[in-house]
């Protein structure tokens, strides 16, 4: 309290022209319709940069929940895409089907899931990523992966609440794809060399490409459905004893910056590979 006082008793004088200096400023701004104006227009300024300021800080900590929600949006609309449904054929029965969609025979093929990337690689010969979603969520073994870009890889390994995903940068993975606007369908993977580029090969030589042609997940795949982008054309090559092209392909994702992911399930793959099994025992 002693202290308050010298401070008061040492700067009265100041602290005395400061109270004026408002008592001033007050009547100045009360009385004067010109000079109330032009305090009112500083104000209202400072104060919307203000608030402008502030609501960028507050969106700023609300990210992570606007991107979460931005995230469950975009899985509802890619479920409701045309190539997730197919039509059965029912010219010699009519089959009944608990996941059709409406009375016109459609049904659903693939279900998307939303997941977010926790931990990812690309340095290595065999790549890998981590999402936050398991077994408990409904992640299955072999569901393939995607992004808003296109293809990310597929599911190898599942916990309860986390799932091991074999990134397209991975020596050993092989999808099926096709040339978009051609519809030759070739097989893709990784050299083990650049992130940034895949190759395709077994593409026929009378197949006319060039550079920027995009290439999507064929109908053949039995863990995407199709037309998710997988890479555009770079460069193409060819062997002369070769028939077919060898394409270097820029991958659609960034795989160094992976963060939303989707997880794709195939409805009927189940069905799919028991009768390809009796078939191959036969």
């Amino acid at each position: 309290m002693r202290n308050i006082f010298l401070f008061i008793r040492r700067y009265a004088i100041f602290l005395f022209f400061l109270v004026l200096q408002v008592v001033s400023l007050s009547l100045l701004f009360s009385y004067n319709k010109f000079h109330q104006a032009t305090f009112m227009g500083i104000s209202n300024e400072v104060s919307g940069k203000l608030n402008s300021e502030y609501n960028d800080v507050e969106l700023y900590f609300k990210l992570k929940q606007k991107n979460k929600e931005l995230l469950e949006e975009n899985n509802r609309l890619r479920n409701q895409l045309s190539v997730n449904y197919g039509k059965r054929d029912t010219s010699v029965q009519v089959i009944s089907d608990t996941v059709r969609i409406d009375s016109t025979g459609f049904y659903r093929k693939f279900l998307s899931l939303p997941a977010q990337v926790i931990d990812n690689s690309t340095s290595r010969q065999s790549n890998y990523l981590m999402i936050d979603r398991g077994a408990n969520q409904g992640i299955k073994k072999d569901m393939g992966i995607v992004s808003a870009s296109g293809v990310v890889g597929k599911v190898v390994d599942v916990s309860g609440n986390y799932a091991v995903v074999m990134s397209l940068l991975h020596r050993q993975n092989r999808i099926s794809a096709s040339v978009k606007k051609t519809g030759e369908t070739g097989s893709v993977e990784w050299d083990g060399k650049n992130p940034l580029f895949i190759t395709m090969k077994e593409i026929p030589k009378s197949v006319q490409l060039k550079k920027g042609d995009s290439v999507v997940t064929s109908r053949y795949s039995d863990h995407f459905p199709p037309d998710i982008l997988v890479g555009t054309v770079e460069e193409i090559t060819s062997e002369p004893a070769s028939n077919f092209h060898t394409v270097k392909l820029r991958t659609a994702n960034n795989f160094f910056n992976v963060q939303y992911v989707y997880a794709i399930e195939n409805l009927e793959k189940g069905e799919l590979q028991q009768l390809k099994q009796a078939t191959r025992n036969q």
